[in-house]
């Protein structure tokens, strides 16, 4: 009976250790195969590959922003400087007014002593 019992015990155990090599044999038929595959095919055929299009596109959206960014910036600071100088042009003009109006005082009291 011992031999029996024996046998029975190492049939039992091979008979599980073939389900979990069929239900092993099923998981990576299906998944992690498939995962792998893709990997494989995506590293050598980068091209065909959509998300690194999107990624693309990504990346060529940052640059134009950045780009359109910074085009605004100049075009704020350009017009900033054009203030600048419009006031200052203004600034000498009042400048030489005053300057004008200055001589012609001293003229006139040169003119007005003499």
């Amino acid at each position: 009976m011992n031999r029996y019992s024996n046998f029975l015990l190492l049939g039992t155990l091979a008979m599980t250790s073939v389900a979990h090599a069929d239900a092993l044999d099923g998981l990576f038929d299906n998944s992690i195969v498939g995962s792998i595959s893709q990997a494989i095919n995506d590293a050598y055929k980068p091209n065909d590959n959509r998300d690194d299009e999107r990624d693309d596109s990504r990346w060529e959206e940052q640059d134009r922003q950045r780009s359109e960014d910074g085009r605004r910036q100049y075009e704020d600071r350009r017009r900033q400087l054009e203030d600048r100088r419009r006031q200052l042009d203004d600034q000498q003009r009042q400048l030489d007014e005053q300057r004008r109006q200055l001589e012609e005082d001293e003229r006139r009291l040169d003119d007005n002593y003499r």
